[in-house]
């Protein structure tokens, strides 16, 4: 569909739609679908900002209101970041707090007329956004939750990203491509160098990110480029014409 005629206005992470655009663009579909972007404030080594998930999770939900007409919602900046409270500036909020979050956003969506909420997430350690689509769902609300890692393995091989989404855990080629292609100006020197792996984290959740890393980095982002950063957002947003199909349908698209 064309992306002209769908776009959300938005300027840097923040969409700027009036309520008539809003009204106007819920007119041309069967069911409105609102997409909240929920990142992270958390340390991502000494070259990617701490706002980095934040402002993945919105490039990708940018990418979306580019091309389906859904309503663009400006992001949840703070979330669960237990695992890197050992580095300076990283804040989080608890699992039981972005969950009331995401479920308040959800009701007032509805009670506005829009049926049907997208939660694109840019942080791995919100596990609890998963709880909260599948209660919802459970209740018949309709929630999804994006990128899979399927839709997020499907976005590496199409954009040509070498290493895997195990070694890629934390401000490595992904995460490094994604900004320099859409803020090149947030990247700093030094990505070039950082590259460190550590594949065994079984841990992780007992002993923190610094019991891996010392820089704060686990992946390879000296293979970051801004052509990888644009292929993987395009690759996104193909992957979501599925969930929107599902989600703005009567029926169940997923069976066979």
């Amino acid at each position: 569909m064309s992306g002209s005629q769908t776009r959300s206005a938005e300027h840097g992470t923040l969409p700027t739609d009036t309520t008539e655009d809003v009204r106007t663009r819920g007119e041309g579909v069967s069911r409105q679908v609102a997409v909240l972007p929920v990142g992270s404030f958390e340390q991502h080594g000494p070259f990617l900002p701490l706002a980095t998930d934040t402002l993945v999770a919105c490039a990708v939900a940018r990418e979306i209101a580019a091309a389906y007409p859904v309503h663009l919602l400006p992001p949840v900046t703070i979330s669960c970041s237990h695992e890197h409270a050992a580095w300076a500036g990283t804040v989080s909020i608890s699992s039981v707090t972005l969950h009331s979050v995401i479920r308040d956003i959800a009701s007032s969506l509805r009670r506005s007329g829009v049926e049907t909420l997208v939660v694109v997430n840019g942080h791995g350690g919100n596990y609890v956004l998963g709880n909260v689509v599948q209660e919802s769902s459970a209740r018949g609300e309709r929630m999804a939750l994006f990128p899979a890692p399927e839709d997020w393995e499907a976005a590496r091989e199409r954009a040509g990203v070498v290493t895997s989404l195990l070694t890629d855990m934390h401000a490595g080629e992904i995460e490094t491509s994604i900004l320099l292609h859409a803020h090149p100006e947030f990247v700093r020197p030094g990505y070039e160098t950082s590259d460190f792996v550590a594949d065994d984290r079984r841990h992780l959740l007992t002993l923190g990110m610094s019991a891996y890393t010392d820089s704060g980095v686990i992946g390879r982002p000296s293979l970051g480029s801004a052509e990888k950063g644009k292929a993987l957002l395009a690759s996104l947003a193909d992957s979501f014409g599925t969930y929107f199909s599902l989600l703005t349908s009567d029926g169940d698209s997923t069976r066979g």
